[in-house]
C-alpha cells in the first residue's frame, strides 16, 4: 500500500468503524431508498418530518456501543439522498431542528463522540432527490443546477464550520454528474482550508484520500475501506430483512479487510426512536469481545507476504505474523512460505507458548488443542526475526 500522510495514520491504526444510516426513512422501515423505490412524492414524504420525534435517541449510547464493539471511529449520515438534514442547516427548512424533533442530532452526536475520544465522521450525500435540477442536470437546467450546487456547497461548509474538528468527510451520491459539474475540486479545497487534517473519501468523483468499495471486500494499492451492511442489503432500518450477519461473518470480514491493508466500516440502522436494534447491538458486542482478546492482530496491522488459505487469513504488524485460523487443522498446523527465522509462537488470546519446528520455509506449530478454542477465529501469533518476508515455493525440490 502507498505511504499514507501523517494525518491518516490514526485511521490506518483504527481499522474498524461504525457507519450509521438514520433519518426519516426509519419511520417507514423499508430502507433508506424507500422514497425513490416507492416513488413517494416529496410533499408526501415531507410529512414524515412531523412524526420524527426520536425520544429515546441518546448519542452517548451509540458511542458506547461502538466502543464496546472495538470500533475506533464513527460516520453518521448527516443528510441522505432524501434531503432531510439532521442538523440546523441555514439553507434548508427540511431539517430535524426546524421540524417536529426540534433537535440538532449532528451536534449531539459530535458532543458524545468528543467526550468519549471517538473519531468523528460525517456522511453527506451530494444528490438530493427533492431538487428537479439534480434530475435535469447542468446541461438541461444550468441556472437551476447552479442554485442546487450552491446549496450543496453551503451545506458542506456548514458541516465543516459548526462542529469543531471533524476527522472524516464521507461523500456519496455524485452520480451521474461529473466532478466538474459539482465543482468537486473547489468544494474539497474549501473543506481542506477549514479542516486541514480531515480525511476525504473518493465519492465526490475525485480520488482524494481513500477508496470505498461497497458491500464487498476489494484490495487496493491506495488506502481503502469496505463499507458493508449488517444485514443482506439495507443501510437504513428495515425489520423485514432479518438475515443479520453472524459475529463469525463480521469478524472474518474485518480480518479479510485488515489482511488486505484495508478498513472495515460496518453499518447499523437505528429505529425511528433513535435506538439501535437489539439484535444488531448483540452482534457488535460479540465482535468487541473477540477484539478484546485478539485486537493486537487488527489495530495497526496489515497484510502479510505469505497467505495461508488452508487455515484462514494472515495479518502482520512489526515482526509478528498473526495466523487467523478459521479452519482448524487439529493438533498441528503448517504455515508455509516464511523466509524469516521463527523466534516463537503463542496463542494470542491466552499468551500460551506453543512448541514449533521450522524446516526451511515451512513452520510446524504443535501442541494445539484438538478443537478450535475460538470457533470464530483462533489467532496464533508468530514472532519472526525481522519483518515478515516470503520465501519462494520449494515443494518440487
Amino acid at each position: 500500500m502507498e505511504t499514507v500522510p501523517e494525518r491518516m495514520k490514526w485511521w490506518v491504526e483504527a481499522r474498524f468503524g461504525m457507519f450509521i444510516h438514520w433519518g426519516l426513512y426509519s419511520i417507514l422501515g423499508r430502507g433508506e431508498w424507500v422514497m425513490h423505490c416507492e416513488r413517494i412524492p416529496k410533499g408526501e414524504y415531507a410529512l414524515l418530518a412531523k412524526k420524527f420525534r426520536p425520544r429515546r435517541f441518546d448519542a452517548r449510547n451509540w458511542v458506547k456501543l461502538a466502543k464496546d464493539a472495538g470500533m475506533r471511529y464513527m460516520v453518521l449520515t448527516t443528510r441522505h439522498h432524501d434531503g432531510f438534514c439532521l442538523w440546523d442547516s441555514e439553507v434548508s427548512d427540511f431539517t430535524s431542528a426546524k421540524t417536529a424533533a426540534k433537535r440538532d442530532f449532528v451536534a449531539e452526536y459530535v458532543e458524545a463522540c468528543r467526550r468519549a475520544g471517538m473519531r468523528i465522521g460525517f456522511y453527506y450525500s451530494l444528490l438530493d432527490w427533492r431538487w428537479p435540477a439534480y434530475w435535469n442536470g447542468p446541461e438541461k437546467d444550468p441556472k437551476g443546477w447552479e442554485e442546487f450546487r450552491e446549496y450543496v456547497h453551503a451545506q458542506v461548509r456548514e458541516l465543516m464550520t459548526k462542529y469543531g474538528k471533524i476527522d472524516i468527510l464521507w461523500y456519496d451520491g455524485a452520480w451521474p454528474h461529473s466532478p466538474e459539474a459539482w465543482r468537486s475540486d473547489q468544494l474539497n479545497a474549501m473543506v481542506r482550508s477549514l479542516q486541514p487534517e480531515i480525511i476525504i473519501n473518493n465519492r465526490s468523483g475525485l480520488p482524494e484520500d481513500l477508496d470505498t468499495p461497497e458491500q464487498h471486500i476489494q484490495g487496493s494499492s491506495r488506502p481503502w475501506e469496505a463499507c458493508m451492511t449488517i444485514d443482506d442489503l439495507w443501510w437504513g432500518y428495515h425489520p423485514g430483512d432479518p438475515n443479520l450477519k453472524s459475529p463469525m461473518q463480521l469478524v472474518r470480514n474485518l480480518v479479510r479487510c485488515v489482511a488486505g491493508n484495508g478498513n472495515f466500516l460496518l453499518n447499523v440502522g437505528p429505529m425511528p426512536d433513535g435506538t439501535i436494534p437489539a439484535a444488531q447491538a448483540t452482534r457488535l458486542r460479540a465482535v468487541g469481545r473477540w477484539l478484546r482478546a485478539n485486537g493486537e492482530s487488527i489495530y495497526g496491522a496489515g497484510s502479510a507476504p505469505f497467505g495461508q488459505a488452508h487455515l484462514g487469513q494472515v495479518t502482520a504488524k512489526g515482526n509478528i505474523a498473526y495466523v487467523h485460523v478459521m479452519f482448524w487443522p487439529g493438533r498441528e498446523m503448517c504455515v508455509a512460505g516464511i523466509k524469516n527465522k521463527v523466534l516463537g509462537a503463542r496463542m494470542l488470546a491466552t499468551g500460551k507458548k506453543l512448541p514449533f519446528e521450522q524446516k526451511r520455509d515451512r513452520l510446524f506449530v504443535r501442541g494445539l488443542p484438538s478443537k478450535a478454542p475460538d470457533p470464530i477465529d483462533t489467532v496464533v501469533a508468530i514472532e519472526l526475526e525481522g519483518r515478515p518476508e516470503v520465501a519462494p515455493a520449494s515443494f518440487w525440490e
